[in-house]
């Protein structure tokens, strides 16, 4: 899985919510849609990710998948769908035939917008050209292929299971089959890497022309090899050091950040993503996949579904998890822990729409970030400054009740 598709994670429980306001108007609509296998899990991933048998279970996973979402279509009949995402894991691990089957489904079952972004995560060794021209002609209009380094010692520490060559094909493979639009993973801060080493990567990345790039540190999360295994990571000044260089780099070449780790040429910003960061609406179908769906009655619901593939497939078990209903005290900071991950923030009326709550909600905490330099004095815009942008944790701190 790349990091672009990653979300918030979700808590059980919590109190019921408080009365709130009908939305004026439901937000735009997307689709996350997760296949959990990969060829080979890597040991810095904390995604829900399982390698995969030599034979997947494509078709029953199919069906599993529509029937999963046929259980949310009483929440979202009347609306259509602004983009689509295939997460994981790697999706470019099934077939054409069998992800074709699966978007027929969906478009039977909730309309397309006439410029619906598809984005499919893919990893260099899993490109075939064929395959590739056939993900093309089903629809699927953007590729985010994981490359995270271009270096074979740093792919071998990253366990990839591809080499520099393979990732710079996959590139070429993914033009050639013709998308046109497409974003590389990449990665810095990796084990023993130097200033000069996470440049090169970026040179490589940005020769090879993609519209996007998210590009981002590697951090150890629980639950991973790498957390209970540290690998030796560079120092904070290099880390630093890394950073500025980088940013200044892709702002040579035109790629304007939008996102703390999302960087993009002009009009090519990940749309899908975009509506995630400005509190949009989100189905989730799939082993472990989140969703959050707001109600004309000003109800916004998260949920999550069952994340083992065997349990997800086991016909006697539910696909949702849990939801959790977000209560008013809740609300900015569910709010504000996305959009003020976008450089240039949100409007401020953004807020009341999409949330049911007045502006004055946000008042105390947005009177404590000014006073901190965190967040900008604009009363139209809801946007980090940079310092804001840099410690995002302290300032989302002053919107927890």
């Amino acid at each position: 899985m790349t990091r672009e598709s990653s979300a918030s994670p979700l808590i059980f429980g919590g109190d019921a919510p408080s009365p709130r306001a009908a939305l004026p108007v439901l937000p735009p609509l997307a689709l996350y849609i997760h296949i959990p296998w990969c060829v080979r899990k890597c040991p810095y991933c904390d995604f829900n990710s399982h390698t995969a048998s030599p034979v997947l279970p494509e078709e029953e996973y199919v069906d599993a998948l529509l029937a999963d979402l046929d259980q949310d279509l009483h929440a979202v009949y009347g609306r259509e769908l602004s983009s689509i995402f295939f997460g994981g894991g790697t999706p470019s691990l099934f077939s054409a035939e069998s992800l074709g089957r699966l978007l027929k489904g969906v478009a039977q079952r909730i309309p397309f917008s006439s410029d619906i972004e598809i984005t499919l995560e893919a990893n260099p060794g899993t490109f075939e050209q064929d395959k590739f021209v056939a993900y093309r002609k089903l629809g699927i209009n953007r590729l985010s292929i994981g490359i995270q380094s271009f270096q074979q010692e740093k792919l071998e520490a990253l366990g990839r299971i591809h080499n520099g060559d393979e990732a710079v094909r996959a590139a070429g493979m993914a033009r050639q089959a013709g998308f046109d639009n497409f974003n590389l993973d990449l990665m810095h801060g990796l084990p023993n890497q130097s200033l000069d080493d996470a440049l090169a990567d970026l040179r490589t990345a940005i020769a090879l022309k993609p519209t996007h790039l998210s590009w981002y540190q590697l951090t150890l999360e629980p639950n991973t090899v790498f957390w209970n295994q540290p690998p030796t990571l560079p120092e904070d000044d290099t880390l630093w050091d890394i950073q500025e260089a980088g940013q200044a780099l892709l702002a040579e070449h035109g790629y304007a950040q939008y996102e703390v780790s999302a960087y993009a040429l002009p009009g090519r910003p990940a749309r899908h993503n975009l509506n995630y960061w400005s509190f949009g609406d989100f189905i989730g179908i799939g082993a472990g996949a989140h969703g959050k769906l707001s109600h004309p009655d000003g109800r916004i619901i998260r949920t999550w579904k069952t994340r083992l593939p065997k349990d997800y497939l086991n016909p006697a078990k539910r696909f949702q998890a849990g939801e959790k209903a977000l209560t008013n005290d809740e609300m900015p900071f569910e709010f504000l822990m996305n959009a003020l991950r976008l450089t240039e923030g949100v409007e401020s009326r953004l807020y009341p729409e999409r949330t049911a709550m007045t502006l004055e909600s946000l008042a105390e905490g947005r009177r404590e970030a000014e006073q901190s330099g965190l967040l900008q004095v604009e009363p139209s815009r809801l946007v980090a400054t940079e310092r804001g942008q840099l410690f995002l944790n302290d300032l989302l701190q002053k919107f927890l009740t």
